[in-house]
Formats: C-alpha cells, structure tokens, sequence
C-alpha cells in the first residue's frame, strides 16, 4: 500500500466509525466534496497536509490520530 492509499483508506474507515457519508464529511470539514472525492481516487497523486488538517478538524481529530493507525507504519520506507 502506497500513502495515497492508506490516506484514502483512513479517510473511509473513520467515515465508517462515525457512520458519516463523504459528502457530510466535506461539509463539516468546509472544503468541497469533489476534495474529498479526489484524495479518495487516483485523481489526487499527493492529499495535500492542509486538506487533511480540514478533515481531522472536521472530525474534530488531530492529526497526530488520523495517522495514528496501522495503515501508515510500513510506509516510511517508501518515504525515504
């Protein structure tokens, strides 16, 4: 898995822990849903830090908890 993909993973699973649709969490993230959308599928190579710090403020998580998960600790070989 590539960090692309374990971003859009993270993003679905805490989706489906608060049983939120990506559409509402756009909204209470204040950033378009076509964002979303696209950080969700190949049309974003890089989700970008800032948008990323929308969700977690709009799921009212740090950032420091959306990448605390288990998707993110075999990534940082392909990092370097």
């Amino acid at each position: 898995m590539n960090i692309k993909e374990a971003v859009a993973k993270r993003i679905l699973d805490l989706c489906a822990e608060r049983n939120i649709a990506v559409n509402a969490l756009a909204t209470v993230s204040g950033i378009p849903p076509s964002t979303v959308y696209s950080m969700l599928n190949e049309k974003s190579k890089n989700p970008g830090v800032v948008s990323i710090k929308k969700i977690c403020d709009g799921l009212e998580i740090s950032i420091r908890d959306f990448f605390d998960s288990e998707l993110f600790d075999d990534l940082e070989q392909e990092i370097q």
